[in-house]
């Protein structure tokens, strides 16, 4: 399977035709057509920035303008409703800056105000129709203390490319102060890589990662949680339960990953195996999690929608220690993200996979574990210093929107500990289930990952 192409062609401006990846054709399938699925106005993915220094509003609208030129995603609509779907490329055009003024909340605890301020702008809408895809919000304490807050429509931008952006908009907005072109590495663009991923379905790799698939996952599926309510039809919104957990359990996690020559993921992913095995009473179980889905290579720095869903299936029947689910888990994930493919192509080998997790009372759960992919998490760039608002624990009702189910994230933090959040949706699931979660996953977290006898 070759990983190479030509660099891409100017665009022509707005009259490309071009098919989705299977990525964007999963998230089709995965749209309610209602306004609360993956096209819909709450899909947005939504990150805070504290940024400290003398802050020049032209040289920021600018280098936002910069970024989107730079990057085709920010400005790509998927065409739905003109038969046979397609995104279609436009000019770059000016993104919105929203300004607000915090200093009349300023009551002490600015780091408190700022996720206060990034949960309120989480909670609104960005439609997929809007050009171009993403603005910037920033609200200002004084001249020097600010937050700043990126916002994407998801189909556009992955968590991965947020931190791209970022990193190019620091480095624009310093080239615009100091009047010189921005010093960052040559771009490939989204549509590149769908020519790629398209050019290759019949490549050997994806043929003999196809066949372990549907060997992998014959007769299984993904684990069903029981909802609080049944399964209907409607406008629904996503809540975000945040937790923390304390520094204990990540140095005890990373601990006894070097012991068992894993990963704090795969240690971590064990023990939501046996919080469910105690929840469900199953043992063969099947947990979904997401990756980044950047393959090949050379899409490192391109902006647009890659993550991936992969399913985890471990079988951990006989396992009287928890080393021992630690072994079965690292089995899986070595095979399985050998054999990594997009979900779509996937679910082709396995059509009941997801059977289980769309009964009346039942949904899906994701897991993953996050270790600080910020790559602004603290530099300073020209005269600002960006710092990634990393450590949220504040909850909220209405947040970036779910297409279904729910989804655990687990954030090792530099501090030491771990912020933990869960996204739930409205219509299957009260905030009350999910603390309830979160209280009986720390106490089997103490008694296999921290106890004596782990």
């Amino acid at each position: 399977m070759t990983d190479t192409l030509p660099l891409a062609s100017p665009p022509t401006g707005g009259e490309d035709r071009i098919p989705l990846s299977f990525q964007q054709e999963f998230l089709r399938m995965m749209d309610h057509g209602d306004g609360a699925g993956p096209y819909g106005p709450r899909y947005t993915i939504v990150g805070g920035w504290r940024i400290t220094g003398e802050l020049d509003l032209d040289s920021l609208r600018g280098a936002l303008y910069d970024v989107v030129a730079r990057h085709e995603a920010l400005r790509t609509s998927v065409v739905l409703d003109d038969g046979e779907p397609y995104q279609r490329i436009f000019p770059p055009a000016w993104p919105d800056l929203l300004i607000h003024d915090l200093a009349d909340r300023d009551r002490g605890d600015r780091d408190v105000v700022a996720e206060q301020f990034l949960n309120e702008i989480e909670a609104g809408e960005f439609g997929a129709d809007e050009m171009p895809l993403m603005r910037g919000v920033l609200g200002r304490f004084d001249r020097r203390d600010a937050v700043f807050v990126f916002m994407a429509h998801h189909t556009a931008v992955d968590g991965w490319s947020a931190q791209i952006v970022m990193r190019d908009l620091a480095a624009c907005y310093a080239a615009r102060r100091e009047h010189r072109a921005p010093d960052l590495p040559e771009v490939r663009q989204h549509r590149e890589y769908v020519a790629w991923q398209h050019a290759n379905t019949a490549a050997p790799a994806i043929v003999a990662a196809r066949e372990f698939w549907r060997e992998n996952l014959r007769g299984a599926q993904v684990v069903p949680i029981p909802t609080d309510r049944p399964r209907e039809e409607g406008p629904f919104v996503t809540g975000w339960h945040r937790f923390l957990l304390e520094e204990e359990f990540r140095a005890s996690a990373a601990a006894l990953a070097a012991e068992t020559r894993s990963s704090p993921f795969m240690v971590l992913l064990a023990a939501y195996l046996t919080y469910l095995r105690e929840q469900t009473g199953q043992t063969d179980l099947v947990v979904p999690t997401f990756t980044p889905g950047r393959h090949p290579s050379w899409v490192q720095d391109t902006v647009g929608s890659f993550y991936n869903l992969l399913p985890l299936r471990t079988d951990i029947s006989g396992c009287t220690s928890f080393r021992e689910v630690i072994a079965k888990v690292r089995a899986t994930c070595i095979a399985t993200y050998t054999h990594e493919i997009p979900f779509l192509q996937l679910i082709e080998e396995a059509p009941d996979l997801m059977a289980s997790v769309m009964e009346p009372n039942s949904a899906a759960c994701v897991f993953q574990v996050v270790q600080s992919p910020f790559m602004m998490g603290g530099a300073q760039v020209g005269d600002l210093r960006f710092t990634a608002m990393r450590r949220r624990v504040l909850s909220a009702p209405v947040g970036s929107q779910l297409p279904d189910g729910a989804l655990w994230t687990l954030e090792l933090q530099p501090e030491g500990d771990i912020v933990g959040k869960i996204g739930f949706t409205s219509n299957l699931f009260d905030e009350s289930t999910v603390t309830a979660m979160v209280s009986d996953f720390r106490r089997v977290l103490r008694e296999t990952v921290t106890g004596p006898g782990r």
